[in-house]
């Protein structure tokens, strides 16, 4: 993950992103604050140079009228003509006027000074109007020495045209600076336009790569966790065959120590021979203990742990219980106690496997430390709602208890509360941990009190269904009891390449009193199936040349043989027997083998398995009920259908060998989808339904189409052969 440590978590990301829309949003106002300014400066200074321009007009206006005025009194002294007099002081009053509006706009002094004196000026030409109409009107003349020939006449008149010439300079400087001051200010405001512009370009654009950066992190980050994820299953699945591989090299010797330790048990020997026996006995039961737990840690940590909801008596499971470890308590002269309340329903449905696990484990602790005193079981209802009730276990010794402060770690796994005890009692301190994680999974609870030296009390809680049909619980049990209807005729081959193997299931076999024959291989076994006649076949998987699953196929598909084949392998991991029914065997037994366990399933496939008879709804394959309750009594309905089902079920298998050759994995799985409607309707899925799945949605490799589809085309074929007969029993 060194590629994206420049990764951004969320929380800062998301603060980032609001942070720039925060700081883009100020930038946009800060632009629409100096574009207004700007413009307001530009406004106010082209109103003042507009009033600098009116202010010019108006000093060429007053330069105009005063040179009119100044026109009219030579015409008048000259031509003695006072007509020409008419309209100066409208002039003269009119250049007051401008004169005063220009007093009013300007500021400066010296302009006001000017303008104070050219309005002294004006007034002299009114005066000098006045006094040649006084002088006209005494003598009928106009003296021309009042103006023409007057040299200060002239001068007024001079002074008047440099003072407006000074304020008409004045303004044009003054013009001339705003125009530099508008020029300036255009420029500044196109400046800092442009400025924030490249601002906002420049941080949208570092934004926007950023945002891209991150987003190109997270998609490397995603394919990289897509890609850590897909290790992760492959190592999974690596680990899932270490381990049953694993499982399946220690139980195949383990298997051959406890049954040669059983067979010697039965064996007339001297007490030392026997103390022998017993210990190795242990050790290998111990040993098979170990096995088991680091399996069920590697199930559950895959999630491969399954709960299988079935009636059990409660009763009866603690029953069993007590008969499994009495003979242990025996031999340390404890006491074993249980106390049940008798407001417990006895008949639950639930996982009794799982709760005999936890029970097991819990009473195997208690029995281990415990020397002196009395292993003691209560039963009690936690609460009760409808038909769902939650159970009380308490599983209490008085052994050697447990320390306060390594309460809280006895539930990890490989920890026991003290060094000291592994070293004293033995244990891979998995089991209590296989416990807890077995409740969380039923939706349980488990807690723990205890005092060193005087005894510990574990209390769990588990719910269950309570069943509609309630047992008497003291009648039900779940020992193994021994089988009373053996057919000792039956003959059996025994398949395994494991010399040990043949000779333990040779000598327990030979014990009950069967006849077998061995295979080494699974060719073998087909070779012997084929010219031989058996009513059984125990089959190794892990085989050499040919394993147990390719020689199921073939026998089923090739020798169209139903022979009963029991699965007998030293692989124990989860869907291992789900595998070795959806093949075409019959049953499962892991190793090590349990005798009594062996001789219920023999008994089971040879004697109580059910025969077809020439009972026409006596069915292998097919499940007909669907089909009857769609057809409500409708034969004509119920022949289509099943005619359709004949003619349709041979098309798809021939589609899927042909698919198959030509590595169409694309027509297999579409085949494979259509064929579960197909099947679905006479009752046949829930046999093929696994082998639908691996062929519509296989995992890893396609290797194993070619079994997956024989092992289908024997299902199929079955089905077919079902269907023509029932077809033929159809009348309208």
């Amino acid at each position: 993950m060194e590629k994206n440590k420049s990764l951004m978590p969320d929380s800062s990301f998301n603060y980032l992103i609001f942070s720039a829309f925060v700081i883009g949003m100020g930038l946009l106002i800060l632009v629409q604050y100096s574009s207004s300014t700007n413009m307001n400066t530009l406004i106010e200074g082209n109103k003042e140079l507009l009033d600098e321009l009116r202010t010019s007009n108006h000093l060429r206006e007053i330069d105009r009228d005063i040179l009119g005025v100044e026109s009219r009194i030579r015409a008048a002294i000259a031509t003695d003509d006072t007509t020409h007099l008419e309209g100066v002081e409208s002039k003269i009053q009119a250049v007051s006027l401008y004169l005063d509006s220009l007093d009013d706009g300007s500021e400066e002094p010296a302009i006001k000074k000017y303008l104070e004196r050219l309005n002294f000026l004006a007034q002299e030409k009114v005066n000098t109007k006045h006094h040649l109409m006084d002088l006209y009107h005494q003598t009928r003349r106009m003296n021309d020495t009042t103006s023409i020939g007057n040299p200060q006449a002239r001068i007024t008149s001079d002074e008047i045209t440099g003072t407006t010439h000074k304020i008409y300079n004045s303004r044009q400087r003054r013009m001339q600076a705003l125009t530099r001051k508008i020029n300036d200010s255009g420029q500044k405001a196109k400046a800092y336009g442009n400025a924030l512009i490249a601002l906002l370009l420049l941080s949208g654009g570092s934004l926007c790569w950023f945002i891209t950066r991150q987003f190109r992190n997270r998609t490397l980050l995603i394919n990289q966790l897509d890609d850590s994820e897909r290790k992760s299953r492959a190592a999974l699945g690596i680990k899932e065959n270490f381990l049953a591989n694993m499982s399946h090299e220690i139980r195949t010797p383990l298997n051959s120590i406890l049954g040669f330790t059983t067979l010697l048990q039965k064996q007339n020997v001297d007490r030392q021979s026997q103390h022998y026996i017993t210990s190795i006995e242990q050790a290998g039961e111990n040993l098979l203990v170990i096995i088991n737990d680091i399996l069920d840690i590697s199930k559950i940590e895959a999630g491969m742990m399954r709960i299988v909801n079935k009636p059990f008596s409660i009763r009866g499971l603690l029953h069993s219980v007590e008969v499994l470890f009495s003979e242990r308590v025996r031999s340390k002269n404890l006491s074993y106690i249980t106390e049940i309340e008798d407001n417990v329903p006895d008949t639950l449905i639930g996982d009794a496997t799982r709760l005999t696990q936890i029970m097991v484990n819990l009473l195997g602790n208690a029995l281990k430390f415990s020397e002196k005193g009395s292993l003691k079981i209560g039963l009690s209802m936690a609460s009760v709602s409808n038909n769902l009730v939650r159970l009380k276990f308490r599983v209490s010794d008085q052994g050697i208890g447990i320390k306060d402060e390594q309460l809280e770690r006895i539930f990890e796994r490989f920890n026991q509360a003290d060094d000291s005890i592994t070293r004293n009692y033995g244990g891979t301190g998995l089991g209590l941990s296989i416990v807890k994680d077995l409740l969380e999974i039923q939706k349980g609870t488990i807690h723990v009190e205890s005092k060193a030296g005087v005894g510990t009390t574990f209390t769990f809680e588990v719910p269950y269904l309570i069943s509609d049909d309630q047992t008497d619980g003291e009648a039900v049990g779940y020992k193994l009891i021994a089988p009373k209807r053996i057919n000792r005729s039956v003959h059996i081959l025994i398949v395994d390449d494991n010399i040990m193997n043949q000779d333990l299931m040779a000598n327990i076999l030979g014990y009950w009193g069967f006849s077998f024959a061995i295979a080494s291989n699974g060719k073998e076994a087909i070779r012997q199936v084929r010219i031989g006649h058996f009513d059984l076949v125990l089959m190794d998987i892990q085989m050499p040349e040919m394993d147990g699953y390719s020689a199921t196929v073939q026998i089923r598909t090739e020798l169209k043989s139903d022979i009963p084949i029991i699965a007998m392998t030293a692989h124990a991991m989860s869907g291992e027997r789900e595998k070795c029914i959806t093949l075409g065997m019959n049953d499962y037994i892991s190793k090590p083998v349990n005798e009594q366990e062996l001789l219920q399933l023999i008994e089971k496939v040879t004697v109580a398995n059910p025969v077809v008879g020439n009972v026409p709804s006596s069915f292998v394959y097919l499940d007909l009920d669907y089909l009857k309750d769609m057809g409500k009594g409708n034969i004509a309905y119920e022949k289509k259908v099943t005619a359709h089902f004949v003619k349709r079920i041979p098309n798809d298998m021939c589609t899927l060998h042909i698919a198959l050759k030509s590595e169409d994995y694309g027509q297999i799985r579409q085949t494979a989808h259509s064929l579960r409607t197909t099947l679905a309707i006479m009752g046949v899925l829930q046999r093929a339904v696994q082998i639908l799945d691996q062929l519509e949605f296989p995992q890893n490799d396609k290797r194993n189409f070619e079994q997956l589809i024989s092992a289908l085309e024997m299902i199929c074929s079955g089905a077919v052969k079902e269907a023509e007969s029932y077809l033929k029993g159809l009348k309208d």
